[in-house]
Parts: C-alpha cells; structure tokens; sequence
C-alpha cells in the first residue's frame, strides 16, 4: 500500500485517505474546494501531465493540462468545471464550490518520453442537512385514536439521512395501532440534495398530557456518523371526564347570612366540561348553568347540601354549606324615660347557629354583669348595648342600644357656714333631672342674687353656693325648677358673727334663726336679773329688823349680793 503523500496532509478543505493500491479517496464538504493531489512522484523527464474523470459507462473525460517543458496550463472546455478548476505546479487539482456531481473517479496522468503514470483518486461530497423540525403538528390529541401527530423534516443533505422519532427523550418504536411512522425521501433533481421527512401517527393515553415530542436526523458527514435533534414540541391531549368535583369558592371558612356563595364544578378532562347542571337543597330539577353558580344574600334557609353533575348526569358531586346566624333582641331598646325609684327589667335575648358571646357595655365601658334596675338612680342614666358575637364566624356581630334616661322632680336641702372673717356661705345642694335651674332670692327686697358658684352636674347631683356678709338678719330662697317641677326652701341669716358649723335645713320646714335665739336669751337673762334682785331686796329687809349690831355684817352682805348680782348679769348679756 502506498504512503499519503505530504499535500494530502496539509489540505483542510478535503480529506485523502488510501483506498487500495494506488487509489485515493478524497472527502469533500458541499460549497468548500476539492483538493487532489497527485500523489505519484513527479519524474525527471516529465513532458507533461493531464487530470481526467470517469463517468460510468462512458469514456474519460480530460479537464486540465499542463505542459512542463512550455510551462503553461491549459483547461479543457467542460461546463460543469468552468471557472471552478486550478492546477498548480506539483500538478494538485482544486476544483471550487463543490457539488453532488464532483462525486466520480479523478486520474492524475504524468507522461514522460517513455512512460505514462496514473493516480486515480475518488471524491466523495458530503452535506450537513438543515435542523429538522416538526411540521403540520396536530391542534390536539385523543385517547382512543390514532391520530397524525406531525412530520418531521431534515432538508438538503447528502448522503441522504434517517429520522427518529423521541417522547420525553425516549426512543418510540412502532407499535401496531398505536404508533405509525412513515419514511421519505425526496432528491432534488438540480442539486442532488435529499429531503427526508417522517410521518408519525399517535394514539395517546391521558399520562401522555403534557409530553415532549421531537426527532433527529441521523446522517454520516466527512468524520462519520453524525446526529441532529428537532425542538421539542408538546401537544395538548384531549380524554373525557372521569370525575366531577364541586367546591364552595369563599376566601372564609365559614358563611353567614348576607354572604354571597360561588359554587364551582369542575370536571378532570381535557378539555373540561364547560357546563353543569346544580341541584339546591330540596330542589330535584338542576339549574343548567356555567361551570359556577353564584347566590346572593343567602339567609339561613340556603343551609344544606348542594350538588352538581354533567349535562347528561353521568357523575356528580355534593358538598354541604352552613349559613350561620345571628339574632339579638333587646327589650326595652332605644330611648326609654324613667322617674327615678321606678323599676326596669332588662332582657337581651340570644338566637344562633353556634354559641354566643354576649357582654354589655354602657358609655363605652365594658360591665362586669348584665344590667338589672330594682329601683332606678340618676347614675343608672346612660348608653347601654348589648353586644353579641360568633367567634367562629369571621365579621359576625349584632349590638342593640338602649339609651336609658332617669327623670325626677327637683329636691333641695341648705346648708350654711360662718366663717372667721364674718362671711357666711350659704350652699343649696340641688338633685333632679333634667338638670335644674337654680335662682338665688332674699326675702322682703325680693332681689335676685347672681353671685353664685356651682359644682358640676354628676348623676343627677349638682350644688349653688353663695357667700354673703350681711349687716342685718335676712332670708335667702334657693329656687331649683325643671320640666318636671319647681321647689322653693329658705333660710334665715342673722348678721351675728358667731362662728357656727353647718346647719340643715330641709324643705319647707320653719327652723330657730339667729334672732330668735337673742330675744330668748335676753328675755331669760332678765327673768334670772329680776329673780337675783328680789331675792336680794327680800334678804335686806329681813335683815334691816334686826339689832344695829349686826348692820355693818348685813351691809357687808349687800355689798355681796350687789356683786354676786353684777357677776351674774355679765355671762347672761
């Protein structure tokens, strides 16, 4: 066997390889330049040498010419290689943009004064086919059929090449019935390309929704056997319902009265049912509808189960729906007047489809226990509410108010204090509801005082106070009024300093003043003077009947009496 001569090292364009004694094979890429040298030494006594083909069943064809001696090259006039050819000095033909067609049998002939040589070479072209692809694919498939998913198409390769078909990555092989493939080849007559396409029909099952189909063109190039995948393509699959499902759309777990309910049915084919028929509790004729069913403003009567089935009612599905509630009565409620003492039964009431929380508030005070009146006071007065909630039921509340008003006639009672500094402060201490008025008078001028201080109105309670320093004994008049009625009580002030503690004086009543008590004690001071003295005056005449011995003892004794008389007078006044 011959060796590979050193130019067949050096070529990028094509690959020579020995193919028996003699004879070269040279692998050429489509569009790139042949190259084929001529491997037989070049001999000394060259004259010329000529390159030729051999098409079959036909004679050689000469191309190219080169004389030694006159150094010139000439190319014979041949369509196909016109403008494509170049032969250098070592006698390397290179043939340009390589086609299907420069697949034959080359000879080198080197022609000597004695002798002619040739080296036959064989060129082989090879071309990459385009990426294949799935073309005309299927809108969608069905279990049970068998059905034309798509074909795959590699274009313009040479040699020509195979197809295989690929689901998830997996190899599919034919199976009778189920997968169908068919194969193609198509050459075009002006280029000598080949187009390969394979067909694929497909029964698929339901595991096969979502799968990757694709295919690879498997073709041998100037290295060998070489392979091209497609992009995947999944496909949708169509298989009919199995099951039905019907569910409560809400974004709570639970449902109260005012809520609106979505019901959903869904079946689990492809594609899903897109309409049902739903059954209400009691109710054996269904609402044909979309695949939800919406009701509103439920009340409690919506309790119960719900179904739905398909359209022919082959299979359906039921789910049960609790319409929770929530009542609150509350009597008495809203504005309710009472006269103080009066009693008030309270009673909040409770209906619901779970257990309440009921608690009580009044003036924005949670109490500690329910409101009960035996006998009402102001401080009852207020805003109360009864307030109830379901604890499991988001945003179900009820509250009822009662606004309890406490009404009564005007009472007063006075008190008054003396100070040190010669003041009195006279206060009259008012209850009643409405709040009274209070007017300040003295009696005998009449005259209205409107110097007065009053403490705030608490439950029903409130007191006027006036401070006066007055040069004579007067009567002051508290005057409380309300709608209901009005209340008058007086008080008299002697202009005496004498300290004193408070002193009540209730009603209407009429009390000891202060000038009463000076006229009794002065009138009690003279009946005590006018008693000394007879006494004194009895004792001096007794006395003036006895011997002059004894008058300087019984003037002594009247001087006594005069004195003890005076000493007795002075606590009296």
């Amino acid at each position: 066997m011959m060796e590979t001569p050193l130019p067949c090292l050096l070529l990028l364009a094509a690959v020579c390889l020995p193919s028996g004694l003699g004879l070269y094979t040279v692998n050429a890429v489509y569009g790139d330049t042949i190259v084929m040298p001529c491997s037989q030494g070049i001999p000394t006594d060259l004259m010329f040498g000529k390159w030729k083909y051999e098409p079959e069943n036909s004679s050689p064809v000469f191309i190219a010419f080169r004389s030694e001696t006159k150094k010139r090259v000439q190319y014979d006039d041949i369509a196909e290689y016109k403008g494509r050819l170049s032969l250098s000095e070592n006698y390397t033909l290179s043939i340009k943009n390589a086609r299907i067609s420069d697949e034959r049998r080359f000879v080198c002939m080197l022609v000597t004064e004695d002798n002619v040589y040739e080296e036959p070479t064989v060129v082989k072209v090879f071309k990459q086919p385009s990426q294949p692809e799935i073309i005309h694919p299927a809108n969608f498939l069905e279990t049970e059929k068998l059905k034309m998913l798509g074909e795959c198409i590699a274009r313009d390769s040479y040699p020509d090449g195979n197809i295989t078909w690929y689901k998830n990555g997996n190899i599919l092989q034919p199976v009778e019935g189920a997968v169908v493939m068919s194969l193609q080849k198509v050459v075009d007559q002006s280029t000598g390309l080949f187009t390969t396409t394979s067909s694929l029909q497909f029964m698929p099952t339901k595991k096969d929704a979502n799968a990757q189909f694709a295919c690879s063109v498997t073709y041998y190039g100037p290295s060998g056997q070489e392979k091209i995948p497609s992009e995947p393509v999944v496909f949708d699959v169509h298989y009919p319902t199995e099951k039905v499902t019907i569910k409560v759309l809400s974004q709570r777990n639970t449902l109260k009265e005012g809520d609106n309910i979505t019901l959903k049915c869904s079946g689990n084919g492809n594609p899903p049912p897109q309409e049902f028929l739903f059954y209400t509790p009691g109710e054996s004729e269904g609402i044909r509808s979309s695949d939800t069913y919406i009701m509103t403003d439920v009340r409690r009567n919506a309790t119960g189960e719900y179904k739905c089935s398909l359209i022919d009612r082959s299979m359906e599905d039921s789910t049960a729906i609790i319409v929770h509630y929530l009542d609150l009565s509350l009597t008495p409620s809203g504005e309710v007047i009472k006269q103080i003492g009066e009693a008030l039964p309270v009673s909040c009431n409770i209906s619901s489809s779970r257990n309440a929380t009921v608690f009580w508030i009044k003036d924005n005070t949670r109490m500690q226990t329910s409101p009960s009146f035996s006998s009402l006071q102001y401080q009852d007065a207020g805003n109360y509410i009864c307030e109830t909630t379901l604890q499991e039921v988001e945003g179900l509340k009820k509250r009822k108010t009662l606004t309890l008003i406490v009404e009564g006639k005007p009472k007063i009672r006075m008190t008054k204090k003396t100070g040190s500094n010669k003041s009195k402060t006279i206060v009259c201490h008012v209850e009643g509801f409405p709040k009274p008025a209070v007017q300040w008078t003295t009696t005998g001028s009449g005259s209205i005082i409107n110097q007065t201080e009053e403490t705030n109105y608490v439950n029903g309670k409130f007191s006027s106070k006036i401070v006066i320093s007055p040069e004579e004994n007067v009567t002051l008049t508290c005057i409380a009024e309300n709608q209901l009625e009005r209340t008058v009580t007086s008080m008299n002030v002697s202009a005496i300093s004498i300290p004193e503690n408070d002193e009540p004086n209730d009603g209407n009543r009429e009390k000891v003043n202060d000038q009463a008590k000076l006229i009794v004690g002065i009138v009690v001071g003279l009946l005590l003077a006018a008693l000394v003295a007879g006494i004194i005056y009895w004792i001096y005449v007794k006395k003036s009947k006895t011997p002059s011995k004894h008058v300087n003892k019984d003037l002594g004794n009247i001087e006594e009496n005069k004195k003890l008389e005076e000493n007795n007078h002075k606590p009296e006044v």
